[in-house]
């Protein structure tokens, strides 16, 4: 079985930057509760691995970070690299907390475009996932942003002045289905001003994966809750025959590896390189009746 290793592989530079961060927090405030608004990063073996260095992540399905503030009275607390609204940052200060920002460079830079664009009276559509909290920081930032998830939402859009409308989208994005939705506003607001914010770190792996060739199973290593780790997964589907998004080597199916000829593994940008090299050193090892293994947990 030939064992494919995409690469770029590993954190990007934003999930670096945001667990540094972290633990420089703690190490600076070893007596005090540090807590992060949310996940830091969306890989679940992250919030274990800071939980064990007494960081607390406060987080709830479907809650906004607006509510989860509300669950923490004192301490220190960590934006996370997605970033936070102004509403957010006013309730944090209100409620006498320490701020840590550890939004990413790139999301900052978003941020930056759209409030100049704002500034000079554009509309701005933001194309992003419903209920991420990069969208949710972004669209609390003014009611002339509009929110776009794909292109069926274009339709439910009301007119625009067509001199005045800015496009922007969540930095995490497939870079396919990004194409697809500026070309339909292309068609219908042709003078639109077109950002596309793809960061650079989604950007190479999604087209790292789009050159696969020949390839019978692709392995995306990743946290179901990451964007840009479905987004990969979603991409893989268009050049290999079998996709698989895992968590960790411990969640390989050994019946996937039946009949494989070519299998490939790639991650998502924010996923310990240690768990990804873990599932291709298992793949190169592999012999017929082999267990797959537990995790070594040696992940930041």
């Amino acid at each position: 079985m030939k064992v494919i290793s995409i690469t770029p592989r590993g954190y990007c530079k934003g999930v670096v930057n945001a667990i540094n961060i972290a633990k420089q927090t703690k190490k600076a405030n070893p007596n005090k509760n540090v807590y992060i608004l949310g996940r830091l990063v969306h890989n679940q073996y992250v919030v274990d691995e800071l939980a064990k260095l007494g960081i607390h992540t406060i987080d709830a399905k479907n809650a906004t970070r607006m509510d989860l503030l509300d669950k923490i009275d004192e301490g220190i607390i960590i934006f996370s690299a997605h970033s936070v609204g102004k509403d957010v940052y006013n309730k944090a200060i209100k409620k006498g907390l320490q701020i840590i920002d550890a939004t990413c460079v790139d999301v900052r830079k978003t941020k930056d475009i759209i409030l100049d664009f704002l500034n000079k009276g554009f509309v701005v559509l933001y194309i992003g996932k419903k209920n991420h909290p990069e969208a949710e920081a972004i669209l609390s930032i003014s009611d002339k942003i509009i929110f776009v998830s794909d292109e069926a939402d274009l339709d439910k859009t009301k007119s625009f002045d067509p001199d005045k409308l800015m496009v922007i989208n969540q930095t995490t994005m497939s870079i396919i289905d990004i194409m697809h939705i500026h070309q339909k506003i292309k068609n219908m607001y042709p003078n639109a001003i077109i950002y596309e914010e793809i960061c650079s770190a989604t950007r190479v792996r999604q087209e790292a994966v789009l050159n696969m060739v020949n390839v019978d199973l692709t392995y995306v290593v990743g946290d179901p809750h990451s964007n840009n780790t479905n987004n990969l997964a979603k991409l893989a589907k268009l050049n290999s025959k079998k996709v698989r998004l895992i968590e960790s080597v411990a969640h390989i199916n050994l019946t996937d590896l039946i009949n494989i000829e070519r299998v490939a593994v790639t991650s998502g940008a924010s996923t310990p390189i240690s768990l990804t090299n873990q599932v291709i050193s298992f793949l190169q090892n592999y012999k017929p009746g082999d267990s797959v293994p537990e995790v070594v947990k040696e992940i930041i």
